[in-house]
């Protein structure tokens, strides 16, 4: 397997005028080493796991050596990836309060492998204290080779957006698909223009959370703890009219309307959307026994980003706001 920079220079697309890359015949090649530094971090730090003996969180990611690359060849992507990680883990014993620390080696994680079989290797510093380090080795490592399959899955489908261009098959594919979605769905009705006509989707996603709706609420409105569940930079303030960005600028968007602790909607984009299109998320809090539901219903979502959309929201959204509010618990 070629690594990046390595491909035949024969197949390799050259710089044209007109950018074509006819029927997605030739070879190109994309660097994803940073993108996906910037990935592993997101989905590892912050992975945390409990029972009744003690709670463990892996807090840092102390080292991650190798490279990824993605090429494309008369249509189908080649990936290579070959990584080194280590991450920094602390753990607390419930009934006594000790605190303890120690390290995961995931030392091979590559292609070559199924990410299942991946090694991930877990130490202690000395002292007592094994009963955290055998939480993080049974549950703790099968987290991490969740987070590890859905940084494979971001890879193949995130990075890769546009490196598979549109061929007449796949011209004639779309037609057919936006013949079949309502003219509803396709002309959504919303007090916002959406921007350029292209074809979408409507989601509808539900999540119950263990927490009071003006907590839930406050962690989508509040920077800090947007912040906090995000593990990234955000610019936001919570009024209607008033722009956002999240992840790291991955997301942007505006607020059209905010019912404390009731209803939030928003104009939405992400970062590889087409220019100027803009989906509406709804996210509606509804009250239940001691919990809180929140409904997204989103309309406007690209046709090809269906899939990214709904891992985005559950698992860098739903997830990581759940592993929040056990930490704001835990730290009471």
């Amino acid at each position: 397997m070629a690594k990046w920079g390595q491909g035949d220079p024969r197949w390799i697309v050259e710089e044209r005028e007109d950018g074509t890359n006819v029927n997605n015949w030739h070879w190109t090649e994309r660097d994803a080493t940073s993108w996906s530094k910037g990935k592993l971090r997101e989905l590892l730090v912050g992975i945390a796991v409990e029972n009744e003996a003690g709670r463990c969180e892996i807090s840092e990611l102390k080292q991650v050596e190798g490279e990824a690359s993605c090429s494309s060849r008369k249509g189908k992507l080649i990936f290579f990836y070959e990584w080194n990680i280590k991450l920094g883990w602390k753990g607390i014993i419930k009934e006594s309060g000790v605190k303890h620390k120690g390290l995961i080696e995931i030392p091979n994680l590559s292609e070559e492998n199924e990410v299942d079989d991946a090694e991930v290797n877990v130490s202690k510093k000395k002292g007592d204290g094994n009963i955290l380090k055998d939480l993080m080795k049974t549950a703790g490592t099968a987290k991490v080779r969740e987070a590890l399959g859905d940084y494979l899955k971001a890879l193949k489908t995130e990075f890769t957006m546009g490196m598979i261009l549109p061929t007449k098959a796949m011209a004639t594919q779309e037609l057919t698909v936006k013949r079949k979605l309502s003219e509803t769905t396709l002309q959504a009705s919303s007090p916002v223009e959406l921007g350029v006509r292209i074809p979408t989707v409507a989601l509808h996603m539900t999540e119950l959370f263990d927490t009071a709706i003006e907590q839930l609420y406050r962690i989508f409105t509040v920077k800090d703890l947007v912040q906090k569940f995000s593990k990234s930079p955000a610019v936001l303030e919570a009024e209607k009219g008033r722009k956002f960005q999240m992840f790291d600028g991955n997301i942007t968007g505006e607020y059209v309307e905010l019912l404390t602790n009731k209803k939030i909607v928003m104009k939405w984009r992400c970062r590889n959307w087409p220019e100027e299109h803009y989906a509406i998320v709804a996210l509606n809090f509804v009250p239940t026994l001691g919990q809180t539901e929140l409904q997204l219903d989103c309309k406007g979502v690209p046709v090809c980003e269906e899939e990214n959309m709904k891992f985005c929201w559950q698992k860098q959204h739903f997830e990581e706001i759940q592993g929040l509010l056990q930490l704001i618990t835990l730290n009471g």
